[in-house]
């Protein structure tokens, strides 16, 4: 069955442990944005909070790097509790540096992921995909929440799997994400949905979690 990621970025920080309560028992993981301003052009928070999300819920917390330089930060993100850190392949310079950082996550017990833009082809990744243990398909273009979902992130999937073959990653996808792109999502083979708004903005977010199934 499809793991749901739960979106903090859309959640109510004022009520943080509250929003994060309402939710922890019905998801498999809790994804954590982190947008530095330079890479997009938004800013959301560093490791500190999740450092204080570690210490509420059990979840496997999905970090996402929207940021230039992730080598440079990671170990605070695995210092925060951060399971499984992904980072942008547009934020990286060489082919070498990628492989760098996956091998540093790994060594350091962190699933290491890799993401990919819209407008990026998927055959970007065929280097990695032996390596990496998730691959995050992003289905709007990220630093903003509340987007619409670009339907060729449909193809990118059925890539990822038609090339996964004996390979293990995991396919995530993060954008524009609801009960009616989430079935063409997993028609098409994802693992993993991230949904932020759709969850966050409902009183019964156990059941719209259960819609994305």
């Amino acid at each position: 069955m499809v793991k749901i990621a739960p979106s903090v970025l859309s959640a109510n920080f004022a009520n943080l442990q509250k929003d994060i309560n309402s939710i922890k028992d019905y998801c498999e993981y809790i994804h954590y944005d982190v947008m530095d301003g330079h890479f997009v052009p938004n800013v959301s928070f560093g490791y500190s909070i999740l450092n204080d999300l570690n210490k509420i819920c059990d979840n496997y917390l999905d970090v996402h790097l929207m940021i230039s330089d992730p080598l440079k930060y990671a170990q605070n993100f695995i210092d925060a509790g951060a399971d499984l850190v992904t980072f942008h392949y547009e934020a990286m310079n060489h082919e070498k540096d990628i492989h760098e950082l996956i091998q540093y996550l790994h060594d350091h017990h962190v699933d290491a992921g890799i993401s990919i833009k819209p407008q990026t082809p998927v055959e970007v990744l065929l280097p990695f995909l032996d390596d990496v243990d998730l691959v995050l398909v992003m289905s709007v273009e990220p630093g903003f929440g509340g987007q619409s979902f670009i339907p060729s992130a449909i193809d990118k999937i059925q890539k990822l799997c038609d090339l996964r073959g004996a390979r293990t990653y995991l396919i995530e996808v993060d954008g524009g994400i609801n009960a009616v792109t989430a079935k063409m999502c997993r028609d098409a083979g994802v693992d993993v949905l991230v949904a932020g708004s759709y969850i966050f903005k409902e009183k019964d977010r156990k059941k719209y979690i259960e819609a994305l199934r």
